[in-house]
């Protein structure tokens, strides 16, 4: 079924004590244009979440917004420096001793010397918070694409709705072409015996002139190529793939068609029908610049 290229999505996990959230929002566009906006500190995994909106996505233009909270994975190590240590006790001792005290040294207080202890963060491992991060994503992708897919069968019911009616239209005009023929030849015949009065008619010009007004009108190749169009625009309806383009390059077509049958038939009957069959395709055009 087809996609439509606007949809939203979003998840949030907490992995390695990590929280992890991410959205996924995109709206129409020629191509696809994917931008990701998260922590400077996790930059080095963003051609990572670029390749996997592009396994995901065709067309649009997508925005991933990625937070991660690391208060939970932030495990502090401390480190003593000995040699400092033991260089501080034996300082203090000797002062002890030096001046007659009898002062007490724990290690509180060697601890408080700068650079004895220091704190750092324990280094993540790169691959480890690349994999959570894509995990995290690939649930907001999935939520992403099904709102996009009941989009989608909401676009395809409309395109599909209104391609009955122009497929109606396009019966009309078929059966009132042959009509105007008719009529023509109706006319002309009235015009030429008043014209004449009783002079005998040429019957043979009369239909000569008819046929060539036929041939003039004739619109049959048009509706052919029209209903052929919009047999393929239903098969696209129902494709896995995207169709998108192709359903725009063919809506263009049908309204080619339109217009063609509308410059060639002098009727007002079959113009009212080609403008109603305009302001269908008209609408399919609007619709189909949705989808993926």
């Amino acid at each position: 079924m087809v996609k439509s290229m606007t949809g939203y999505g979003r998840a949030r996990e907490t992995r390695s004590g990590r929280d992890i959230t991410v959205e996924v929002r995109s709206v129409n566009n020629r191509y696809l244009d994917c931008t990701v906006k998260m922590p400077r500190a996790y930059i080095f995994a963003e051609d990572a979440v670029k390749a996997r909106v592009q396994k995901a996505v065709s067309r649009g233009k997508v925005d991933v917004f990625i937070t991660i909270d690391t208060s939970a994975a932030d495990e502090a190590v401390v480190k003593l420096n000995r040699p400092l240590a033991q260089g501080y006790y034996k300082a203090l001792c000797e002062i002890n001793e030096a001046c007659g005290l009898e002062s007490e040294i724990t290690a509180s207080t060697i601890a408080r010397f700068p650079d004895v202890l220091t704190v750092t963060k324990a280094e993540e491992d790169l691959e480890c918070v690349a994999a959570d991060l894509c995990a995290v994503l690939d649930d907001a992708l999935a939520a992403y694409n099904r709102m996009r897919a009941t989009e989608g069968e909401r676009l395809a019911a409309d395109i599909g709705s209104r391609l009955d009616t122009i497929e109606h239209i396009t019966g009309m005009v078929e059966e009132r072409s042959p009509q105007t023929v008719a009529e023509y030849r109706a006319r002309l015949t009235a015009k030429m015996e008043e014209v004449l009065q009783s002079t005998t008619i040429d019957e043979a010009r009369i239909l000569t002139e008819a046929a060539i007004f036929a041939d003039k009108i004739a619109v049959d190749e048009e509706t052919v190529r029209l209903r052929s169009h919009v047999s393929q625009l239903r098969t696209m309806l129902v494709s896995d793939e995207p169709m998108g383009r192709k359903m725009d390059f063919l809506i263009q077509e049908v309204n080619r068609e339109s217009n063609t049958i509308g410059s060639k038939c002098n009727d007002i009957t079959i113009a009212r029908d080609v403008v109603a069959l305009k302001a269908e395709v008209e609408k399919i055009r609007e619709q189909v610049q949705n989808i993926e």
